[in-house]
């Protein structure tokens, strides 16, 4: 189960080498925003160097390289490709990106030996304008994307705007972006991941914050900070009470294949319902 994915900025060695420690269910090696250029070529470096050597420690490993219309992204990967990450995060993007990126690592899985579309895309989807108006267009476009997530900082400064209120809520706008990631991901049939929560010493409000997203329907939530994961895992792990009410869903329907509803608890319960419990259990959708 995918929960939690830990930014690591990776031209910091020490937080290199504390990010496997810190309970999240992925890691996002990150050459963009938390890297300036001048430290780039040493952080591609160190990105390789713990790519290499954290292949077996079950954790999965991600690279967010540079926007793909700069000269960095390429560089960024040609140099991590070779060091097998498990995915790319692609920031900026909009499908006809996925499509470029797709092409790039096919030819990069083949210069280094690796097996075809091993390397994964998730895409941050709505950092941009014209972003937000694609988001309906990612279904097909590529085998290899497995999830979109969306951000507010850089749609704020694109906008010369705050994304929060006084009350600490978003925007519309900044709501909006967020309620099109996760209906974008939904009907390109890939994971909702819900953005950062940018203050880490406030545990109350991430904690609410993911509490909001799984409701709505996301799957995960990225981290900033190794201290948010432990939260993150939580609210988005089912209790006890959901996974007992999930396999009591799958097995009526398995005992009863051709009914469209069955009866639970004096409720009727339909597919949608089923399709809901197969998530909980980590299930993949019934004929999937």
């Amino acid at each position: 189960m995918m929960r939690s994915f830990l930014f690591v900025p990776a031209d910091s060695e020490r937080k290199l080498a504390r990010a496997p420690q810190s309970g999240a269910d992925a890691l996002i090696l990150d050459l963009e925003d938390s890297v300036v250029p001048a430290n780039r070529p040493a952080a591609r470096a160190k990105a390789r160097e713990f790519l290499a050597a954290s292949r077996e420690s079950g954790v999965r490993r991600y690279v967010r390289i540079n926007p793909l219309k700069t000269e960095a992204a390429l560089q960024d990967l040609a140099a991590v490709v070779a060091a097998a990450p498990d995915g790319i995060v692609l920031p900026k993007c909009v499908p006809a990106d996925l499509v470029a990126l797709d092409h790039y690592l096919a030819a990069l899985e083949t210069a280094f030996g690796l097996a075809a579309k091993s390397v994964t895309v998730i895409a941050i989807a709505t950092e941009t304008p014209a972003a937000m108006f694609a988001l309906g267009g990612y279904a097909g476009v590529s085998e290899r994307l497995e999830g979109l997530t969306w951000g507010a900082e850089d749609l704020a400064a694109a906008l010369g705007a705050n994304n929060r209120r006084s009350d600490g809520r978003y925007e519309d706008v900044y709501r909006l972006a967020r309620s099109l990631c996760l209906l974008g991901a939904a009907a390109a049939g890939v994971a909702p991941i819900d953005t950062v929560f940018t203050d880490f010493a406030d545990g109350a409000g991430l904690e609410a914050e993911c509490e909001a997203a799984r409701r709505a329907g996301f799957v995960a939530k990225m981290a900033i900070h190794p201290a948010q994961v432990a939260v993150i895992n939580k609210a988005f792990s089912p209790n006890e009470e959901e996974v007992a009410w999930a396999k009591r869903v799958v097995t009526l329907f398995a005992e009863n294949p051709e009914a469209g509803t069955v009866a639970l608890d004096g409720k009727m319960v339909d597919k949608p319902h089923l399709t809901l419990a197969r998530r909980i259990l980590g299930l993949p959708r019934a004929g999937g």
